[in-house]
């Protein structure tokens, strides 16, 4: 998918010495109604990516970023204080290439990334 981030990706590592970042992401679907007025929707993704791949989305990505993330979906499922069930969709990004990098920023493209735990 192709989007925008909303905000500073965040890195955090696990005790098990893997790390892990986190940002979301929007992405924009464009069409013309039945009258040919042009609509414009926008999506939020929670996206998360491992590793190697991880440390570099750190590193280079920033808020309002035009981004290719390639993944995976996968689902996160927990309960609150009161037991209540939850779950929250997520993509697990397995590879990342930067569309408006500036000429001085590196070219980073399709890195390889790492499954997530669990």
């Amino acid at each position: 998918m192709i989007g925008n981030l909303g905000k500073d990706p965040e890195l955090r590592q696990l005790p098990s010495g893997k790390k892990v970042c986190s940002f979301s992401m929007a992405v924009n679907h464009r069409w013309k109604n039945g009258a040919g007025e042009p609509k414009e929707e926008t999506e939020w993704f929670a996206v998360e990516s491992w590793g190697k791949l991880g440390e570099i989305c750190h590193q280079y990505l920033s808020k309002g970023k035009l981004v290719y993330v390639e993944g995976r979906m996968r689902t996160d499922h927990w309960q609150d204080d009161k037991g209540e069930p939850h779950s929250r969709p997520k993509v697990v990004g397995l590879a990342m290439q930067i569309l408006d990098r500036k000429p001085d920023e590196p070219d980073v493209a399709a890195v390889p990334g790492e499954e997530a735990e669990g």
